[in-house]
């Protein structure tokens, strides 16, 4: 074995530059953050080469000392921990890593100017400082990064691949702090005290106009805060781009959170896209511990399980206020589907036996808007006679003629190639995807029945590894919840005692991904999917379909019943349920001005 030996500085400064300093963006991030420790309300950010010649960061902070300045570029030297307590920081930074790390793989200099005192300027090279004429707060310029280690340079990706780099950091930062202004290469703008919503658009795109549902709630212990905007869920990306997520004011890409994001949008968007969010989550500093990563973007929580669960409720909270326009929100409840109105027609058998799985212990509630092959009005022959009684005296009784002002979607006045049905409200003209309509309704009415769980007479064992086991007891309660009974059977065993009933599936399998998923982020969300997988599909298939004829009856009990169903904006594949078109607008498509 060689002898043990002492690095020498410079090295171990290029080191802590590989945590640190991965690409130009890295160095923005790093220096535009110590800026908005500074106090800075206006930083501009000049980048040319896509960070490789040149990066100049200029603030209007409180500048530096010159005792402060020599200490600046000295290893684990900061401002920002007054204290030794690593479980209270409330700045951006804190390791005092950052600008020897990317002195040593640089050429850099820095000019500030304290107030009531000369400006002095500090070339990090040769760490001699001489008087500037810099006026006030600091100006940072990095030349030539990476040169003195050309190993780290040839990894660099073209120059407009890091430029665009160097725009998404902008960006969130940008939306960290809108009361501070930010300039990159004076074409990316964003002027400080600029409400949060215009931060958003300016950052995110034009299409989230109007099309962003805000946040701001409180946890019952008042010690969590979620706020910000989601975007509904029609709007979606084809990746996480626009996902902006900020722990304390902190940029962060944590697992807990995303995969909590991920579940708040399961039953109204699909799998492969992604909703838009900027969301600020704000908690007590020692229960958060974000001395966990060199370039402070990963967080641990100390509960996260409290932190997940507190945000998917916030957030399903949200989308389910979402209400059609006109409709008050003390009528907006899945409580309120008229399953006992005369316009509902009892639903085949064969659907009725699917649901008994969920615990339906009546078959006279379930009701069905619809038809199918051998019955254009979805009946049996038995019921033919009943339904067209029923048909005449609901197109001739008060309810077809109510003021249109009394349904924010209106009355049905047709139906387009058997798969929209177009109404009129008090605004304008409704279209409607029928079958996407009723997806969303059956889904909510299966989601609502309580799950029907089968007792084992023998429990099924299930043999694991022994953290797999103890990951699996540390979230019995979320198992419990989606209708698996478990408990440990010695040390590398777990006992099923009660699963969801009528489920065939390969329950070891399925218990040692949720084990490998707890163990990897304290969580797991696969049997909660599996279960809304299974709801979805089945309310996929047993929904009106496109391409089947309705009455006018039907029509207008499916608009009624989407009016009180919650999340009806959508179906449970993120598709649009509606559209409404006002006569504004119909007037300007033919010049009626």
């Amino acid at each position: 074995m060689a002898a043990i030996r002492i690095l020498p500085e410079y090295l171990i400064n290029q080191i802590a530059a590989g945590e640190v300093v991965e690409r130009p963006a890295s160095v923005v991030k790093e220096l535009v953050e110590n800026a908005l420790d500074a106090g800075a309300d206006m930083i501009v950010i000049d980048v040319t080469d896509g960070g490789r010649g040149l990066i100049s960061i200029i603030d209007n902070g409180c500048g530096m000392s010159r005792i402060d300045l020599e200490k600046s570029i000295m290893r684990h030297a900061t401002s920002k921990l007054q204290t030794d307590d690593l479980l209270n920081i409330n700045t951006m930074g804190f390791r005092g890593e950052a600008l020897p790390s990317i002195a040593s793989v640089s050429d850099m200099t820095i000019d500030t100017c304290r107030m009531g005192e000369s400006g002095l300027v500090l070339d990090c090279s040769t760490g001699r400082i001489k008087p500037s004429a810099w006026e006030s707060g600091t100006r940072i310029r990095v030349e030539n990064l990476f040169a003195k280690t050309p190993a780290r340079l040839k990894f660099l990706r073209a120059d407009r691949a890091e430029m665009m780099s160097v725009v998404e950091v902008v960006k969130r930062l940008a939306l960290s702090r809108p009361d501070v202004g930010f300039i990159l290469n004076n074409k990316w703008r964003f002027p400080k005290n600029q409400p949060l919503m215009e931060r958003v658009i300016a950052v995110m795109g034009e299409d989230t106009q109007g099309r962003m549902i805000e946040l701001d709630t409180v946890d019952s212990g008042a010690t969590l805060r979620l706020s910000g905007f989601i975007s509904e869920p029609t709007l979606r990306r084809a990746s996480s781009i626009d996902q902006y997520l900020f722990v304390n004011g902190r940029i962060v890409k944590d697992k807990v959170l995303n995969t909590a994001l991920r579940a708040s949008y399961m039953d109204v968007m699909s799998a492969r896209e992604f909703p838009l969010c900027a969301l600020y989550l704000e908690l007590p500093a020692r229960e958060v511990d974000v001395n966990v990563h060199p370039a402070k973007t990963e967080v641990h929580f100390l509960e996260p399980a409290r932190v997940r669960s507190f945000i998917i409720r916030t957030i399903r909270d949200a989308l389910s206020r979402t209400m059609i326009p006109g409709m008050s929100a003390e009528n907006f409840s899945s409580e309120k589907i008229q399953n006992n109105s005369p316009l509902f027609i009892r639903e085949p058998e064969n659907f009725i036996r699917g649901l008994e799985l969920w615990g339906s212990d009546s078959k006279s509630d379930i009701n069905y808007v619809g038809a199918n092959e051998n019955s254009p009005t979805g009946v049996r022959n038995d019921e033919r006679a009943n339904y067209h009684t029923t048909k005449s005296t609901i197109s001739s009784g008060p309810g077809f003629h109510s003021p249109l002002q009394d349904f924010p979607l209106g009355r049905a006045i047709g139906q387009i190639g058997n798969k929209y049905i177009i109404a009129e409200n008090a605004s304008g003209m409704v279209i409607v995807d029928q079958h996407a309509a009723h997806e969303r309704i059956t889904y909510e009415r299966l989601r609502a029945r309580e799950l029907k769980r089968q007792p084992l007479l023998v429990p099924a064992i299930i043999k694991l590894k022994p953290e797999e086991v103890s990951a699996i007891i540390e979230i019995r309660e979320e198992l419990d919840a989606c209708g698996l009974k478990i408990d440990e059977f010695g040390d590398d065993s777990v006992a099923i005692y009660e699963r969801p009933a009528d489920w065939e599936m390969d329950w070891a399998a399925m218990l040692r991904a949720v084990a490998q998923e707890v163990g990897a982020h304290s969580h797991s969300s696969k049997l909660v999917e599996k279960l809304h997988l299974k709801l979805a599909n089945y309310a996929c298939h047993h929904s009106v379909r496109a391409g089947q004829k309705l009455d006018y009856a039907q029509m207008d009990a499916l608009l009624r019943d989407i009016e009180n169903t919650e999340r009806s904006g959508q179906c449970n594949h993120g598709r649009p349920v509606y559209k409404i078109i006002k006569i504004s607008e119909l007037d300007s498509w033919f010049e009626r001005v």
